[in-house]
């Protein structure tokens, strides 16, 4: 049997950044894999599908370049082997990158299965029975969720995990779920030329977002052609030679039926914990299949010396890749012995990735005023600043702040880069910053960060644009 300080169960991004961290504060660390280190994350989720988008991103602008600057640029075809070949490779270099850093980190990785046989004991397949002193933690990551009855087959009927590993684009793709990835997937098959139905069964488009995010985002999706259908359910998938006959059920009880090629099941995920036989351990799943922590400001377990890190977690851990570094942070700090703060889900920044993206943090309007608390609403459109024209996509920004000129509680952006503009509000809304604070400070001129200053400046009473 193997002695060693902290066993980690899964190399995605809760779990190597769990290693890597508790390697730099002097434990010896075991990292046990059934797959590849780097996780969905890397190899199906936020790094080959940004690689696409930003594909996706070129191609627009090839559009955009003809109709609106009299730049007589055409697109002949997408190379779909290139573009595959070039994201493969950008893939592969970042998981050589990981793989490097847990190797000079002095992190052993072990390849196999790996099942718990008591609160300080893991079982690796092929590998065996190693015993930690300081704890285990558990970093098995997601899956995608999959409807009864509806089978992925590779090709008419995708998740979001195989969904850009196919051997050719579609024609046409209904795409159901409205959450970010069924967005970003909604936004990249219309960038390659599909006929696009977005079904999502709640009212609006990414629900937990703010209402005027979901609407904004809901205009630009339906001015590049893309169909939304929001409080819509698929109630019946015929598979056929050339596709998907789906049937789709408004909330009024109305049925349509849409041919496609193609069906994108983006319905959630749902956390793995199969094969880890918790119960060896005193563990159990709630009734959705989370480990759910005892102790969220150090995420151990009912079990002590037990940890979790990323989609095992229940919200409030919001199941993104940043979110996962934090708490693997966390958890190597806590078993190291070292201070640590807890993860502050209120502030971790949220990004879709489709065009228009969208970026928020903090509270949105409707959770801060079901809290009772007494907010005051500013919202500006990016056109308003010179270089929202220039990008010529519209999109907005909206802050919540407490009245009275009280701390900032949330910021909601949507349009062209947005991504790249949310990290300065993270830092206003995680330190309790009132408008008044970030008014003097100076946004380069002409940038889309205008709009969040005159944004601010608003709210303190000092905006050139006022409304």
């Amino acid at each position: 049997m193997d002695e060693t300080d902290v066993i980690v169960i899964g190399g995605g991004t809760g779990g190597y950044s769990t290693a890597l961290r508790a390697a730099a504060l002097g434990l010896r660390v075991v990292l046990a894999e059934r797959d590849l280190i780097g996780g969905t994350c890397l190899h199906r989720g936020c790094i080959p599908s940004k690689a696409m988008l930003h594909a996706a991103e070129l191609v627009d602008g090839i559009a955009e370049a003809r109709e609106r600057w009299g730049v007589k640029a055409t697109l002949d075809s997408v190379d779909w082997s290139a573009l595959v070949a070039t994201r493969d490779a950008l893939v592969a270099r970042n998981h050589q990158g990981v793989s490097g850093h847990l190797a000079a980190a002095g992190v052993r990785v072990v390849r196999g299965t790996a099942r718990l046989t008591g609160p300080r004991t893991v079982v690796v397949e092929g590998a065996g029975r190693f015993t930690a002193r300081r704890g285990i933690v558990l970093a098995t990551g997601s899956t995608p969720r999959l409807l009864p009855g509806l089978a992925p087959d590779g090709n008419r009927v995708v998740t979001s995990d195989d969904a850009l590993f196919a051997d050719s684009l579609p024609r046409s793709v209904v795409v159901l779920g409205g959450g970010a990835i069924g967005v970003e997937y909604a936004s990249f098959h219309r960038s390659m030329g599909a006929e696009v139905t977005l079904v999502e069964a709640a009212g609006r488009l990414l629900p937990q977002e703010d209402a005027d995010v979901s609407r904004h985002l809901a205009r630009g999706l339906k001015k590049r052609g893309i169909t939304v259908r929001t409080g819509a359910t698929l109630t019946g998938a015929e598979l056929r030679d050339a596709g998907v006959r789906a049937t789709v059920r408004s909330s009024g009880g109305a049925e349509t039926v849409v041919q496609a090629e193609r069906l994108l099941v983006a319905v959630g995920r749902a956390p793995v914990t199969d094969g880890l036989d918790l119960a060896a351990a005193g563990l159990a799943t709630d009734a959705r299949g989370f480990v759910v922590p005892a102790d969220w400001s150090r995420l151990e377990t009912a079990v002590p010396g037990i940890h979790v890190v990323g989609d095992l977690l229940p919200p409030p851990s919001l199941g993104l890749a940043h979110a996962s570094f934090a708490e693997g942070l966390l958890v190597a700090e806590v078993l190291a012995g070292v201070p640590s703060r807890p993860v502050d889900y209120a502030t971790v920044p949220r990004v879709t990735f489709s065009s228009p993206q969208t970026a928020a943090v903090g509270l949105t309007e409707a959770e801060a005023r079901a809290r009772g608390l007494d907010v005051v609403v500013n919202s500006l459109p990016l056109t308003a600043m010179a270089k929202g024209l220039v990008h010529g996509q519209g999109g907005v920004v909206k802050v919540v702040a407490t009245a009275d000129g009280g701390p900032v509680l949330g910021v909601h952006l949507v349009g062209p880069h947005v991504s790249e503009l949310i990290a300065e509000s993270q830092l206003v809304v995680a330190w309790d910053a009132e408008p008044s604070d970030v008014a003097g400070l100076l946004h380069a001129h002409p940038t889309l960060s205008e709009a969040v200053g005159e944004t601010f400046l608003t709210l303190a009473g000092r905006g050139l644009h006022q409304h």
